[in-house]
């Protein structure tokens, strides 16, 4: 009887690997539910497995389930989380069928709300890197969704937030916190808070809390 894949790498065992290197499209297959051995060794935190799916036979990080969730929503440990995220590069945006992202789905479930955390400010981080990073032309950032455009004839530098070393100004504390609280929320890659985003931009040069701080007019 021919070895199950998914049985070793909940395992661990020292099996599989010699198994997927002699038949390396076992490492992409999937069950009937679509249930992967990323999947597996996400949820059972077999991390040097992990890296090695990803990182030796190309497994997509992203690899769906039938219900479109990745290994992202079944991770148990923040130390998987971290390994799949920052790592691996898993894109915490990924919505399951359900229309909930991980962070979404771990915190509905509350039994590992230390992870729900851990994505919760990797989305904060995330929203930060928009603003910090933005350009005209709506770049796209790396989990997929839109960076709104800024105000015309703006742009905005990793300095424009950032205390100058020279002055030690501070960033507004104000304009951080409602940068926070708009990434927290659950419609923050959604049309409409892709557009507050960058209504809350927009209002921030309006009133004065970007103004003086390198926002350097676009070069034609």
């Amino acid at each position: 009887m021919a070895a199950n894949p998914f049985l070793l790498a909940a395992d661990n065992s020292p099996a599989l690997l010699p198994l997927l290197r002699e038949n390396p499209a076992l490492a992409s297959q999937q069950d009937g539910h679509g249930y992967s051995l990323v999947h597996a060794a996400a949820s059972y935190n077999h991390l040097d497995l992990l890296r090695t799916l990803i990182r030796e036979f190309n497994v997509d990080v992203n690899l769906r389930d039938e219900d479109e969730e990745t290994a992202l929503f079944v991770v148990e440990t923040v130390e998987a989380a971290r390994v799949l995220v920052e790592e691996l590069g898993a894109d915490i945006a990924i919505k399951g069928s359900d229309g909930h992202t991980a962070r979404q789905k771990i915190n509905e479930e509350g039994e590992f709300p230390e992870i729900a955390e851990y994505l919760s400010t990797k989305e904060v981080a995330g929203a930060q890197n928009h603003l910090l990073n933005g350009t005209n032309g709506d770049p796209v950032a790396q989990n997929g969704s839109v960076t709104p455009s800024l105000p015309e004839g703006l742009n905005i530098s990793v300095s424009t937030l950032t205390p100058a070393e020279e002055n030690e100004a501070e960033v507004d504390p104000e304009f951080r916190r409602r940068i926070e609280q708009l990434a927290g929320r659950d419609d923050f890659h959604t049309a409409a808070g892709q557009a507050e985003l960058r209504q809350l931009v927009q209002d921030a040069l309006a009133d004065g809390s970007l103004a003086d701080r390198n926002v350097r007019q676009r070069q034609d």
